[in-house]
Formats: C-alpha cells, structure tokens, sequence
C-alpha cells in the first residue's frame, strides 16, 4: 500500500511540466480550429465541416499521448451507416467525447449537451452550435424535452447518429450513477429505425484523478462495443438490459480514495 501511494504521489508531481505542455498544445489546437470551422461550414457546408471536427478530435486524442494516455476501442460489430444509431454510454471525462466523434466519425456522432458548452470554449462551442447537436437547460424540462425531440427526429431523417450519456453527468471516480431514462426514451420514440447501440467506457475518468490540474498519467481509455439491439418491445424492459450491459463492464476501483491521491 505504502508503496502504491509513493508512486501515485511521483506521478502527480511528474504530471505538472506534462499537464502544462497538454493544455498550451490542446488550447493552440482549439483556438486555432475556431475559425477555420467557420471557413469550412462556409465553403464545404455539413460534409466539410465534419470532416474538419473529425480531424480537430483525432488531434486532441495525440495531445493526451503526452500524457501516456493509451487507448483501446473493443468494436466486434460490423455497424451499418445506411440507418441511424443511437449510441448509449456511460460518462467518465470530456474526452469521452472526442473519442467517439473520430472512431465513429463515420456514423455521423451526434450529442445531447448541457446548454452551458455554447459559449466560451474555442472550436467546443462552434461544433455543437453548428454541427448537429443539441444543447439542453437541465432546468428547464420543456426545453429539454423539445430539443431531444428534435434531435431524434434530425438522426432518424438523415440516418446519423445521436449518442446520450443517460447517466446525466460525469462519473468522477468511474463509479456508475443510475440512469436517468427520460432522454433515453424520447430518443428511442423519435428513431423508431434507429440500431440502439450500448457502449461501456472505462479509464477516462483518470485522466482528472489528481483534479482539473495536474491531469493523470499513464491512463488506458477503453471503449467496449455491446451487442446493438432492435429498437422495438417494451422500452422500460430495453433500457434496463442496456443499463445492465453498459454498467456491468465498468471497471470499479477498489480503493477509491487510493485512485484520486
């Protein structure tokens, strides 16, 4: 034990001149990118500004190698692009998010985000304004409501994808929370032909185990494909076998407390 402690405590240490280097080239990326998107949607409309986001993605999943952040995606299914998806996960970070918009990139990755992401992060908030997405008011339910109709309706029409995170928030310690199914069964309702596709993340959350700064090292971001499954039968019976598949592959610390030294 006391020797565990010695080295996540070198490590965190360590972290710092590397979190430092992390965040001056993923910040260049993203300022940089800002207006080139804008040029893109411009010029090359929905089609070039994806691939743009695409590449932006793959960039910001490099940045986390300076960290030693390695990563796995476990995708034994052969999913098609000629109808839509709805991709169901677990959350642990926000590069949850990066993950999936270049591994999936040709499924069209589409997210359902809290309305806070529209302004101030450079690139962030231009993608999810423009490229999709729907930002909902968590306090406001008719909001909410309106905008997960809409992107059910906008991925079953032009055979994208729409992922949602039913957990609500991040888990911070990769301990899964419990679903919160009213998102989950408006977008099931609006994609009557939509592949329901459950995923299981693991080992993001400890790229922020030391906190927002420094960011944790040596990490392995798993991505584990389940079995897709028809959307049709009971829905409330559907979304607790999801529920089941995605929380019974999450990978839960044994000592909490350890992990976040």
């Amino acid at each position: 034990m006391r020797g565990r402690i010695t080295a996540l405590m070198t490590q965190k240490w360590l972290s710092y001149p590397l979190t430092f280097l992390f965040f001056v080239l993923s910040g260049l990326i993203l300022v940089i990118f800002q207006p080139i998107q804008w040029l893109f949607l411009k010029i090359g409309g929905y089609e070039g500004h994806k691939r743009l986001v695409s590449f932006i993605s793959w960039l910001l999943i490099k940045c986390t190698h300076i960290l030693g952040t390695r990563y796995t995606f476990d995708n034994p299914y052969d999913l098609p692009t000629d109808r839509p998806l709805l991709l169901v996960a677990n959350h642990q970070s926000l590069y949850d998010i990066p993950f999936i918009l270049w591994h999936l990139r040709k499924h069209h990755p589409k997210f359902v985000s809290k309305i806070e992401l529209a302004h101030g992060i450079p690139s962030v908030s231009f993608s999810l304004r423009h490229g999709g997405s729907v930002l909902i008011n968590r306090k406001d339910p008719r909001q909410a409501m309106t905008a997960l109709k809409k992107l059910g309706a906008y991925s079953e029409q032009h055979k994208r994808s729409a992922v949602i995170f039913p957990e609500g928030t991040r888990s911070h310690d990769g301990v899964p929370r419990k679903f919160r199914t009213m998102g989950l069964k408006v977008l099931m309702k609006h994609m009557p032909s939509a592949l329901i596709v459950p995923m299981t993340i693991n080992g993001s959350w400890k790229l922020f185990r030391f906190g927002k700064f420094p960011m944790g090292l040596g990490g392995h971001f798993i991505v584990k494909i389940h079995q897709p499954l028809e959307n049709k039968g009971d829905l409330d019976a559907m979304i607790a076998n999801i529920e089941k598949q995605i929380i019974q592959s999450v990978y839960v610390p044994v000592d909490k407390a350890l992990e976040h030294i």
